[in-house]
């Protein structure tokens, strides 16, 4: 299993508690609660979908140690 996969796996599982957290949010406090049981199952789905790019996308910046250092030796200068 490569690196990357490995990284990205474990920003999935945090990536997707967040976007979940804040769909749920989005669902049970607005008018939307009403259709809660039909509209959760909605959520996870489109949160699961979002996250698999987005972690993808991001587990090779936490390796790069460049792109981490990039904004604080900016700001060192």
């Amino acid at each position: 299993m490569s690196v990357r996969l490995q990284i990205a796996a474990m920003l999935f599982m945090m990536i997707q508690a967040v976007l979940f957290f804040a769909g749920l949010l989005l669902v049970l406090l607005t008018p939307l609660a009403r259709e809660a049981m039909a509209l959760l199952p909605w959520v996870v789905t489109t949160t699961t979908i979002v996250s698999l790019p987005l972690s993808w996308w991001l587990a090779p910046r936490l390796r790069a140690t460049t792109w981490q250092r990039h904004g604080t030796l900016e700001a060192l200068k």
